[in-house]
Order: structure tokens, then C-alpha cells, then sequence
């Protein structure tokens, strides 16, 4: 399903098609491909067409900006109705009994929730390995790897299942899979989405992002979950710009700044090559090309996989089998059915990061590991405030590599966090940050660009992100597509 979000709404406005038409062939697609794909882990006919018929009878249709959009959801943002596994055993069928803000926000706007995507087990994982339901194929190559964590719903719209999807970005979880699957992923400023609703994983870098085609259906989507809150404290009181609007007004004089460390050791020459005729492109657009320097870039990871790991342990502390999900049988006494409970429900990446997080907040080790994390963290903030005193985005690789093949890194956990090399820095700094589509390797998998931006800047990363795309069209189908079944 190719279509955009205002020529879709156009054909219903029209009457040339209805919600119920629409949503029902995202639902036959999705059906149709998840047997190869294993992109959903729930597909909600009967929900979804109920939704649908109540667009199509809705005297106000007109005015919903969404009306009859058919949205893919990830597994870790709640939605009444449906389950929410997060990839993992230990909720397994949990159904909560709310719905996330931005869930009410799409549903007001007129759009309908098809489906729950698989991800990496509570959002850990760069690669889609992780889920306990299995792994998320590339639509690409299904050989090979969507990235993760937000693989499920990258993979559904890349392969026009729907054309635009939630997913949740702790370290790069929308944007990497994005650039891995040929779609766009935006992730928003730190406190630009409600996070009410999205299971915790690392609250301080957690954000819910946008998965679509191009940056004018991001944008749109993105007009309707953005803005403030009272669920959610760390929500900012800030306007909201017109997103849609702000895309056609010129890139020309922008500055564009191009740290060369983070293009040298390390990445693959085909997305270097593919980055470099990225940054000529938008020299030809009228942009202004800086050199800009992040000193510590290098420590990111580290600094990421300290923080991160440490609130990740506290946040999964509540899942031990009493309150909701799954709970170990043959478990008489209280601490052994937290032990089995725990153990048998949670996956080995988890159980990995939980460890770890915890060794680093212990009693001897908090100083030396998380108070010095959250200081480089700071430092690292810092830097990219001078390095936006200079420019008004840095664009850099989303992924040092296109999509691997499964199995390639999973016994290496330190190559499998360095995919999120380019990535970690938006989230440790809380700055909002777009993966665009530039170009495929020699092998046919897609390759994609980031922009960062300044807080609450997602109007001129989208404004950059659209240019590049009118100019530098990627019309490019995966190898699996909704479009083969209409042959």
C-alpha cells in the first residue's frame, strides 16, 4: 500500500474507495505476507473492519485527517483490545485496559490499529533476533536481518502492509530498522510524544517514533501524536508547529554539518559512498555544508549501554509474576517463583542487560560506571549545543552496514551494539534525529542518512528529509510486497 496519507484521504473523501476497502486489503496483505514476514504478532480483523465501518458511517469523516488510515503498531505501546507482549514471554497475551495517548490520538484523528508488531524482546536488540516469538524478516532479503527493535513495523510498511507504523526508540530503534528496511523513521525530541502507554524500557531515552514511506506521511502522523500531556510529566509544554506545512518551504542556506570521524573507521564503503553523494545532493539544493566535531561520539556506546542497562533493571523489576503475565508453575515459596518466573519468562538478552544494569548501580560500582556514564552523558549534550551554534543539522549514517544476515552477530553482543553506532547520541543528548532512504548497495539492500537536529527542530529535519526525497526519489520495492497480491 503505497498510497500516501492525503491522496488516501482524497479517494475516501471522494468516494472513490471507503475505510472498510482500505482496511481490509491491509488486512489481507498483512495475512497474506506475515506467513514469511512474522512482522505481526497480533492481526485484529474483526476489530479493525468494526473500526472501519464506524469511518465509513461517521458524518463527520471529513474532517478527520486520518480517516480510514491503517496504522501497524509495535508490541510495547498499549491498545485496548489487543495484546501487548512487548516480544516476551513473561506478558505473553497481556491485554491492558487503556489505551496509549498517542493510540487515542490516532484513533480521534480517524485511523484504525490493524495489528501488533513483533519487535525485540521489551525493545532490546538491534537486529529483530530477540523476539520470543521469532525473528522479523526483511522484506529486502529474508535472509537477512530488519534491524531492530522496531523491525515488525519497519518491515510492514516497507513492504506496504500499511503505510505508516509506531514504533519505540530507546537507542535507535525506529531509525536503524528504517534505514535497514528503505523507509523513513523519525524520532522525535525527548518529551515531544507521550510516553504513556509505551512499557518502559529506558525512561530517560525512551521515544515513541514514526515509521512511514516518506517525510510528508511522518509528518502528518507526527502532527497528531505530538504536544503535552497531563499523563505524562516529562511531556514539554511547547507548541506545536504545522509539520505538513513547514515541508515545502526551502532548504536553500540551511547548514549542514558533517563530522568526517564519524565517515571514517568502521563503516562500510558502499554507505560511505552512498552518504557522500547524499551530502553533494544537498549541496545542489542550495544547502551549506560545515564541518562540526562531536569529541565524544566515541564514548556513546559505552556511556549508552551503562544508562540504558541500569534503568532497564529497574524498570523490568516489576515484572515477577505477580501482578500480570506469565508466573512459573511448581514455585511454592515466594522468592522461587520469582526466580523461575523470571528466568523462564525473560529471554537471554534481557536477562544479559538486567545483569549488567544492575552490576553497574551496585554498592562498589555506581560511581565508577553510572555517575561517570551520566557526566559524559552531559559532556556529550554539551556538544552537540556547539556543534548546533554552527549548523542547523548534522547528517550522518544511520548504520555503519546495510542489513546483515541473521545469525551474523548473535554470538558477538559487542558487534551487535555497535550497529547502533550512529544512533545512541539522539537519545543520550534527547535530540530528535530522521533516517531517510539514499540509495541501495551493490547486493540490492537499502542504505539510509540521519539528520539530527536542535530540540523541538523536527520541522527542519522533515523540511530536509522531504527536499532529499523529492530530489533523490527512492521508488524501490522490497522483494516482498502488498502489490503482488493484486497480480
Amino acid at each position: 500500500m503505497n498510497i500516501s496519507i492525503n491522496s488516501l484521504r482524497k479517494s475516501i473523501a471522494d468516494g472513490e474507495t471507503t475505510a472498510r476497502a482500505i482496511v481490509e486489503k491491509s488486512l489481507d496483505s498483512a495475512e497474506e505476507l506475515n506467513a514469511t514476514l512474522n512482522a505481526f504478532l497480533e492481526i485484529d480483523r474483526a476489530g479493525a473492519l468494526k473500526r472501519a465501518a464506524e469511518i465509513d458511517h461517521d458524518s463527520d469523516k471529513a474532517t478527520l485527517s486520518l480517516a480510514g488510515l491503517p496504522v501497524a503498531v509495535k508490541d510495547n505501546i498499549c491498545v485496548t483490545g489487543m495484546q501487548t507482549s512487548c516480544g516476551s514471554r513473561i506478558l505473553g497475551p497481556y491485554h491492558p485496559p487503556y489505551n496509549a495517548t498517542v493510540i487515542e490520538r490516532l484513533f480521534a484523528a480517524g485511523a484504525t490499529v490493524i495489528g501488533k508488531t513483533n519487535c525485540d524482546e521489551f525493545a532490546m536488540g538491534s537486529s529483530n533476533e530477540n523476539s520470543a516469538f521469532g525473528p522479523v524478516k526483511n522484506p529486502w532479503d529474508t535472509s537477512r536481518v530488519p534491524g531492530g527493535s522496531s523491525g515488525g513495523s519497519a518491515a510492514a510498511v516497507a513492504a506496504g502492509i500499511v503505510p505508516v507504523a509506531l514504533g519505540s526508540d530507546t537507542g535507535g530503534s525506529v531509525r536503524q530498522p528504517a534505514a535497514l528496511c528503505g523507509v523513513v523513521g523519525l524520532k522525535p525530541t525527548y518529551g515531544r510524544v507521550s510516553r504513556y502507554g509505551l512499557v518502559a524500557f529506558g525512561s530517560s531515552l525512551d521515544q515513541i517514533g514514526v515509521l512511514a514511506r516518506n517525510a510528508g506521511d511522518a509528518a502528518s502522523i507526527l502532527q497528531i501524536i505530538a504536544g503535552r500531556d497531563l499523563h505524562d510529566a516529562t511531556t514539554a509544554d511547547v507548541p506545536v508547529p504545522d509539520y505538513p506545512a513547514a515541508l515545502d518551504q526551502n532548504v536553500k542556506g540551511m547548514r549542514l554539518g558533517v563530522s568526517r570521524v564519524l565517515l571514517g573507521e568502521g563503516l562500510d564503503t558502499e554507505v560511505r559512498d552512498a552518504i557522500e553523494e547524499a551530502i553533494e545532493a544537498y549541496k545542489d539544493l542550495g544547502a551549506k555544508v560545515v564541518d562540526v566535531d562531536l569529541p565524544h561520539a566515541k564514548y556513546a556506546i559505552a556511556v549508552y549501554y551503562i544508562i540504558a542497562t541500569a534503568e532497564a533493571s529497574s524498570n523490568l523489576a516489576r515484572f515477577d509474576g505477580v501482578r500480570y503475565g506469565f508466573r512459573a508453575e511448581e514455585a511454592p515459596a515466594l522468592r522461587d517463583m520469582y526466580r523461575k518466573t523470571r528466568d523462564e519468562g525473560f529471554g537471554a538478552e534481557v536477562k544479559r542487560r538486567i545483569m549488567l544494569g544492575t552490576y553497574v548501580l551496585s554498592a562498589g560500582y555506581y560511581d565508577a560506571y553510572y555517575l561517570k556514564a551520566q557526566k559524559v552523558r552531559t559532556l556529550l549534550r554539551q556538544d552537540f549545543s556547539k556543534a548546533f551554534q554552527q549548523c542547523d543539522a548534522i547528517l550522518t549514517p544511520t548504520t555503519p552496514t546495510p542489513a546483515f544476515k541473521f545469525g551474523e552477530k548473535v554470538d558477538d553482543p559487542l558487534a551487535m551494539y555497535l550497529n547502533d553506532i550512529y544512533t545512541v547520541t539522539a537519545n543520550l543528548a534527547g535530540v530528535p534525529g530522521i533516517s531517510v532512504p539514499c540509495g541501495l548497495s551493490s547486493e540490492g539492500l537499502p542504505i539510509g542518512l540521519q539528520l539530527l537536529g536542535p530540540n523541538w527542530s523536527e520541522a527542519e529535519l522533515l523540511r530536509l528529509a522531504h527536499a532529499y526525497q523529492l530530489a533523490q526519489p527512492f521508488n524501490h520495492l522490497p522483494r516482498l510486497h502488498a502489490g503482488q497480491l493484486d497480480a
